[in-house]
């Protein structure tokens, strides 16, 4: 089992010193729309009263931008609290779950948590290994399928035509958590909500929406699950200032349209300064670049200079993708310092 994440404010405890560019946890560099704040700044006014403990107003207008029903629609605090939930509500001790190596880890937990037996694959070519998962799923007969689309730490995504024939080959009594995180990056925003009763999809407001510190996001699912979790969850977990503003921010797609323009401009000098330097940047359909550095052992090392040059950086835990550094697209200043400091330490033979 990995450990959990070491937050960058635990690194600047341990350091004593600031964190100059902070580029490893995948938070919008672009920050919230204005109109989210603005929203947020008005219900923070009235901090003394709980917000709604349906979040019905967010969820209608989930529903609306998604083309279904809120019977469809649960919000939550973020994708990590709906991992948790799903476990609790499916998984039994001694159960088998099925995920990559690798990917994602806050399933893991979530799983380990509900007392499940974690059944992995391993990428394959540094992608999700979706007949593997397949094949795995029916031997074990899991009771959940997690796979992240577009994938965490390697950034490969998978096509719709290809997660549909996923959806297809899935045993009928495993159900799928289809994590779309990073699904405003990528090419395609994934299956409709007319999929499988057992397919279920995560989203959140932390990446393009630039919302991470409210912890806020939701699920799509058949409507009896969506009645199962309410049952389960924290019915005041989503707080008032969280709905408030992801419902203004559904309300400004131009800001999010423009933090993914951004990004994938970023993203594209990011790539390209890797090339430049000799190194593989991994393709990527998110608002980060893993960049293959040859081994595990280098990537450690860049990764304790580039924290010594006050930057923090992530690298993925489990091979083969642990030869590499993963780096979230920042604003363009922030990169340009991020590729001066890294191109000095390649150059010095780090």
């Amino acid at each position: 089992m990995v450990t959990p994440f070491v937050a960058p404010e635990a690194l600047k405890r341990q350091l004593g010193r600031p964190l100059d560019l902070r580029l490893g946890a995948n938070e919008s560099a672009f920050g919230p729309s204005p109109k989210a704040l603005e929203a947020m700044r008005l219900r923070a006014s009235r901090a003394q009263n709980y917000g709604d403990p349906e979040s019905l107003d967010l969820r209608t207008a989930i529903a609306l931008q998604e083309g279904t029903s809120v019977e469809n629609v649960l919000v939550a605090s973020g994708i990590d609290e709906l991992l948790s939930l799903f476990c609790r509500l499916f998984v039994n001790p001694g159960d088998a779950v099925v995920t990559t190596l690798g990917s994602y880890p806050t399933f893991d937990f979530a799983a380990a948590g509900a007392g499940a037996r974690i059944e992995r694959v391993r990428y394959r070519d540094d992608q999700v290994d979706l007949d593997a998962l397949v094949g795995l799923a029916t031997a074990q007969h899991a009771k959940i399928v997690y796979l992240a689309n577009p994938d965490n730490p390697s950034g490969s995504w998978q096509s719709t035509e290809r997660i549909r024939e996923f959806t297809r080959r899935l045993p009928a009594n495993s159900v799928l958590l289809l994590d779309e995180a990073y699904h405003e990056f990528a090419p395609s925003n994934g299956i409709r909500v007319s999929q499988p009763p057992n397919v279920v999809r995560l989203r959140t407001f932390s990446k393009a929406h630039g919302l991470a510190g409210c912890r806020i996001g939701f699920a799509l699912a058949h409507p009896a699950i969506v009645q199962a979790l309410q049952k389960i969850r924290m019915h005041f977990g989503v707080n008032a200032i969280a709905q408030a503003g992801a419902l203004a921010s559904l309300g400004d797609p131009g800001h999010v349209q423009s933090v993914v323009e951004r990004t994938l401009q970023g993203r594209g000098r990011v790539e390209q300064l890797a090339r430049e330097l000799g190194l593989c940047p991994l393709p990527s359909a998110t608002n980060f670049v893993a960049i293959d550095v040859g081994s595990k052992e280098r990537a450690q090392a860049l990764l304790r200079a580039l924290l010594e040059h006050g930057v923090f950086l992530r690298m993925p835990s489990q091979p083969p993708l642990d030869r590499c550094i993963r780096v979230t697209i920042g604003q363009p200043e922030a990169m340009e310092r991020f590729g001066d400091i890294f191109t000095n330490l390649i150059k010095r033979g780090i």
